[in-house]
């Protein structure tokens, strides 16, 4: 059963990627070595072979010369051909009927081969070629002399060129294993900062202590990455200060309408124990009774719903859109409407495309105009305007309410503040916080002023955006409708 063709590769990835960078890094240096004296010990020994040839052959050239001289002054027939010594080169001498005449005692060299007798028939000058015999290779220079030619061999000897890479192979391995051990080195000293930085990021998981900075040090990427995870603990820090400061509020707020509703709740339960509900507790008393236990429970549960949405933070699943923030202030009118029949609210919108988060948007807008619901008399209206101002939309909620004292101004968009005039009024003191959220969460400002009723004025100012074709064909097909 044949094993597919993909397998291998892959188990041999998720073996490479479950070793340590320092492993990695050593193979990495040991392979480029490697690859690299191998590179050079393949083109050392091309180019060893390539002179060793080129110096014998150089040598067979001026051997024949002096042998074809020889030939020409003596005679090819009565040429002396010394007794072969047993070692070097070896001659042959071609006469002009084609035999051959060779020193006594040297080995048979191989048959005179077609080209080299056209060299002694005067066809050509010279030939330089190799012969393989059974045993040994020979390279044979045939030179054209009187009627016939001259012939110097070699027998080709492979041993130097062996020699050399056996040599350079010991020299490589050696090299190789160097390599390795000094690239292990390598990758343990420059990976100490990175070992550091991970016992000490493990010290922090473990304890919990958030206000251990990591020493800086190292440079480059080191660095940078050390004092990326300084500033990751720093606004972890920030993160849980806030949640800490946030129970702690929450916890504040919460007490005074848990108490007064606990105790209202304690005096009907001891009461209708005793059997004296309806004497001790007129009907116009049980009913007032009544009304500031609803108004408590609808103040906890306002109060919950603003805890969550606050604690929430920037987590949200809603995406970012392009939309027209006048259809936001519109819907969040209506809203505000319902839920304060009594209080005027006067519109002056503009179309004005803004990118953000429609409903984060709509819940910043109802605060504002909860707001200014709260301290505006009845016979004066909520003034919502919204206006495109540069490259910015600004909406502005006024109310003719008392204002805003000029020191409570710096504090009014801070959690659970509330001013010592407003303390008396319903609310959790988180309305504001909240728009401040959503406002910093799409990169605008929000601010407060008053106005020209003397009243507060409250200003969201957010990064106007283009409208697509297709928002300005909507656009212009419902200006069209009105």
């Amino acid at each position: 059963m044949s094993r597919p063709a993909g397998r291998e590769p892959r188990r041999l990835t998720r073996w490479w990627r479950r070793r340590s960078l320092r492993t990695r890094m050593t193979v990495i240096a040991a392979t480029a070595i490697a690859v690299s004296l191998f590179v050079a010990f393949q083109v050392s020994i091309e180019l060893l072979a390539w002179e060793l040839q080129d110096t014998a052959d150089d040598q067979l050239r001026a051997d024949s010369r002096v042998l074809a001289t020889n030939a020409q002054r003596a005679g090819l027939a009565q040429l002396q051909l010394p007794p072969y010594p047993g070692s070097g080169r070896l001659v042959r001498v071609i006469l002009p009927d084609g035999s051959t005449r060779t020193p006594a005692g040297q080995p048979a060299l191989p048959p005179v081969s077609e080209p080299a007798g056209r060299v002694a028939q005067g066809a050509s000058a010279d030939l330089m070629e190799s012969k393989d015999s059974d045993e040994d290779g020979y390279a044979i220079y045939t030179l054209r002399a009187g009627d016939g030619a001259v012939q110097v061999a070699r027998a080709t000897d492979d041993s130097p060129i062996n020699e050399f890479g056996f040599g350079m192979l010991l020299i490589g391995l050696l090299c190789v294993v160097g390599g390795a051990l000094v690239g292990r080195a390598v990758a343990r000293t420059g990976l100490a900062p990175i070992d550091r930085l991970t016992a000490a990021a493990v010290r922090v998981a473990h304890t919990r202590d958030l206000d251990a900075d990591i020493p800086d040090e190292g440079g480059g990427e080191i660095r940078r990455l050390i004092q990326s995870i300084n500033d990751m603990l720093a606004a972890l820090r920030d993160s849980r200060q806030a949640q800490r400061l946030l129970a702690e509020d929450a916890a504040h707020e919460l007490k005074t309408p848990l108490t007064s509703l606990r105790l209202n709740a304690e005096l009907l339960i001891r009461l209708d124990r005793r059997g004296t509900l309806d004497s001790a507790l007129p009907a116009e008393s049980r009913t007032r009774l009544l009304h500031d236990l609803g108004a408590q429970v609808a103040e906890l549960s306002t109060l919950a719903a603003e805890l969550t949405d606050l604690a929430r933070g920037d987590v949200s699943d809603e995406s970012t859109e392009l939309l027209d923030f006048a259809d936001v202030v519109v819907a969040a009118a209506t809203r505000a409407r319902s839920r304060m029949p009594d209080i005027e609210i006067a519109l002056d919108v503009t179309s004005v495309w803004v990118s953000g988060r429609p409903a984060a948007l709509q819940r910043a807008v109802l605060n504002l105009i909860d707001n200014a619901g709260k301290w505006s008399p009845a016979d004066q209206p909520v003034q919502v305007r919204l206006r495109a101002e540069g490259a910015s939309a600004v909406l502005e909620v006024d109310d003719a309410g008392p204002g805003i004292d000029a020191a409570d101004v710096p504090r009014v968009f801070d959690r659970f503040y509330r001013a010592d005039s407003a303390r008396a009024l319903p609310g959790s003191g988180l309305g504001l916080s909240i728009v401040q959220r959503v406002v910093d969460a799409h990169g605008g400002r929000a601010t407060v002023a008053r106005s020209a009723r003397g009243g507060a004025l409250l200003r969201v100012d957010l990064a106007a955006a283009p409208p697509t074709p297709i928002a300005w064909f909507s656009a212009g097909e419902d200006t069209a409708m009105r």
